[in-house]
């Protein structure tokens, strides 16, 4: 084994200030007992999330309770920030070597891991839509959070990467009524092609047992609070970051005793807490991913090198994306010698500003 076998670089994606970001350099060190080593084939931008990161717009009092697994650096800035990776582990304990691999963390082409941080993609889920999976266990999670029961009138407000994917979910329970919910007419083809109703915010129908609120707008709250039977369940999956949100809560909150509660996939949802783990619930996540309906989420790809261009993008709506894949160069460009778009840490490339 070469020196640069046992000490290979790595190049990640960082926020280094409100809207700038930079891909740095850095040397991994050999992976000890129970760790393995991924190189990375793709990963996502999970667009709600990572533009806040990007927009420095962490509030303080929740920047620890919001760090995403394996990230390095504090919020607001520098930060090492991403959750939706793909991989194939070449270096690990016996019987891992070869193996895909879905793991929470940052845009990195390569990084090493304990192993139970590693959920093994099973056969039938291409490594491209894999890059989903953490998507699909906060869909999961609200779920849980959420509890539909058999013969429930449940309406989904956001058309995006969240909403979407908990509507396909839903759309394979025993429901009276599902409807997705958004402002945006264009969406009706996406919600015909996860196999729900579509409906504008106006036209919604109302006295719903369940509403589910992704669109992470005040608007999208208070039609909610609208839409929602008497004494239901509104359950919020948007973060808002340090944005304020103002709600009439003198109209259909008070009167009718509504309820709002957060989903947040931190923590597995209480009504599973006891009896699942973050690691079973990334499993099934994996699994349901075998359904290729979900490649609908995947809406565009960028190479590496690119990422710090791309985010900006997202950010400022040049570009328009559900999940937005990042590839990453083949083993053969990795075992190389650094490429020369890959700088190190004091020469950073691609830079938004």
């Amino acid at each position: 084994m070469t020196t640069s076998e046992r000490h290979p670089t790595a190049t990640a994606y960082w926020t280094v200030g409100p809207e700038q970001g930079e891909l740095r350099g850095e040397e991994l060190p050999t992976p000890g007992p129970g760790e393995a080593l991924v190189r990375t084939l793709y990963s996502g931008i999970s667009k709600g999330t990572e533009l806040v990161v990007h927009h420095a717009s962490v509030p303080e009092c929740v920047a620890g309770a919001m760090a995403a697994p394996n990230q390095e650096g504090d919020f607001p800035y520098p930060v090492k920030f991403g959750y939706l990776t793909v991989g194939v582990v070449e270096d690990g304990p016996d019987g891992w070597a070869g193996k895909t691999v879905f793991c929470l963390y940052p845009h990195q082409d390569r990084f090493i891991v304990p192993v139970e941080s590693l959920t093994v993609i099973p056969d039938g889920v291409p490594a491209r839509r894999a890059v989903l999976t953490g998507t699909v266990e906060t869909a999961i999670n609200g779920l849980w959070e959420s509890g539909p029961r058999l013969g429930d009138r449940v309406a989904v407000i956001g058309a995006g990467l969240v909403g979407g994917m908990v509507a396909r979910l839903l759309a394979g329970f025993p429901l009276a009524r599902l409807q997705l919910i958004d402002v945006d007419p264009a969406k009706r083809a996406f919600a015909e092609a996860l196999g729900v109703d579509f409906s504008h915010p106006d036209d919604a129908l109302p006295d719903c047992d369940i509403v589910i609120h992704c669109s992470a707008s005040q608007e999208g709250l208070q039609r909610s609070l609208q839409l929602v039977g008497d004494e239901g369940d509104i359950i919020e999956m948007s973060w808002y970051a340090d944005r304020m949100v103002t709600l009439p809560l003198g109209e259909d909150f008070h009167a009718r005793r509504l309820s709002i509660r957060a989903s947040q996939v931190g923590m597995v949802a209480r009504a599973r807490r006891h009896r699942r783990t973050n690691a079973e619930r990334l499993a099934l996540a994996v699994s349901l991913l075998q359904d290729p309906v979900f490649d609908v989420f995947l809406t565009g790809s960028s190479p590496f090198a690119q990422i710090p261009g791309v985010v900006q993008r997202l950010a400022d709506g040049t570009l328009d994306a559900l999940c937005h894949v990042i590839e990453y160069p083949s083993r053969d460009a990795q075992s190389a010698d650094q490429p020369a778009e890959f700088k190190s840490a004091d020469q950073p490339t691609e830079a938004t500003r």
